[in-house]
């Protein structure tokens, strides 16, 4: 496969074919360099070489009645982790600051549950009008399935984007999770489109799906228009239903990686959960075909220091796209 071929064919309006999309994650490991960058040549045409810093504060861990299987946060998981209910208004403006501290563009506030009840979504609200008062920093929320009038509640505080993930592919679904569907998940990134909010839509890879589930996956949110696009690499946690799955190299993420930008050529790329453990020494490969990542600690485990995250951006030469401007408090 000519790979510069097919990125210069992607700029020109070019749509992957299934075989195309296949030589790409099964690309030989002797030519991956090749296909990073041919992939960074789609990623400079619409970013050049900026990458987004995103933070998340997990509002409310645990004590969420769903089932996905890859979750320490479910109500089938044993994992050891801390539970607690919503947090105030504070403790979130508390982590707004520090993420701005740290040139992080999108505050993502992230709270376990299927959806939030009126107390939790009253809370995230008043923090999001606080924070839009104060900083030049985009607002992110990811809350669970939401009611119209819920999101409406979200854009009128000024809720930039919302986050809800597709996961995995539409076959694979009821394989990770039986207590919602996977059209559940999609009907809540459309409600949130019509509200007039910007759409975050991801995956997690390694969950024993196929190479086509991917191929799906990274076609679903081409439809989807999702703006934002986390793809996340299964960190396996003791206790929930995937532990000791085991499937991915970084090789292979950087692949997946390339498989996203080509599909989706002009939107936030941005590489989630699982980064540190599975790209390893590799991490910073992973920003030739993405732009985007997290710093700081993800929900339940613990991330990169964000000291080594920009250290790794200084080293490879790209520049931090945060926001202008000063916060009126620091």
């Amino acid at each position: 496969m000519n790979f510069q071929k097919l990125a210069f064919d992607v700029l020109e309006g070019h749509e992957l074919t299934d075989s195309e999309a296949m030589s790409i994650l099964n690309c030989p490991d002797d030519e991956l360099l090749d296909l990073l960058q041919s992939a960074y040549k789609i990623r400079h045409h619409h970013y050049g070489n900026k990458v987004k810093l995103n933070m998340i504060i997990n509002t409310k861990s645990g004590l969420c009645p769903e089932n996905c299987g890859y979750c320490s946060q479910s109500s089938i998981s044993t994992a050891p982790i801390e539970k607690y209910r919503m947090m105030d208004k504070d403790s979130i403006l508390q982590g707004a600051r520090q993420a701005h501290q740290l040139n992080v563009g999108t505050y993502c506030i992230v709270a376990s549950g299927r959806g939030p009840n009126n107390k939790e979504l009253n809370e995230v609200v008043s923090a999001v009008k606080e924070i839009k008062d104060h900083y030049n920093m985009k607002v992110c929320a990811c809350l669970g399935l939401l009611k119209p009038e819920q999101a409406e509640k979200l854009k009128e505080a000024g809720v930039d984007r919302y986050n809800h993930n597709i996961n995995t592919s539409e076959e694979h679904h009821e394989s990770i999770t039986t207590s919602h569907t996977y059209r559940d998940r999609v009907n809540t990134v459309q409600l949130i489109k019509e509200a007039g909010i910007s759409p975050c839509s991801g995956v997690i890879i390694g969950m024993k799906e196929t190479k086509k589930d991917v191929i799906a996956m990274a076609r679903s949110l081409k439809a989807l228009d999702a703006d934002s696009i986390p793809v996340n690499f299964l960190h396996a946690i003791d206790g929930t239903p995937l532990e000791g799955t085991d499937e991915l190299n970084p090789r292979y993420c950087l692949k997946v990686l390339c498989l996203m930008r080509f599909i989706n050529p002009s939107k936030e790329i941005r590489i989630s959960g699982g980064r540190e453990v599975n790209l390893r020494s590799l991490q910073p490969l992973g920003l030739f075909p993405a732009n985007s990542i997290f710093v700081g600690d993800y929900l339940t485990t613990a991330g990169q220091e964000s000291t080594a995250d920009h250290q790794m951006l200084k080293d490879l030469g790209f520049e931090i796209d945060f926001a202008a401007g000063e916060p009126v408090f620091s």
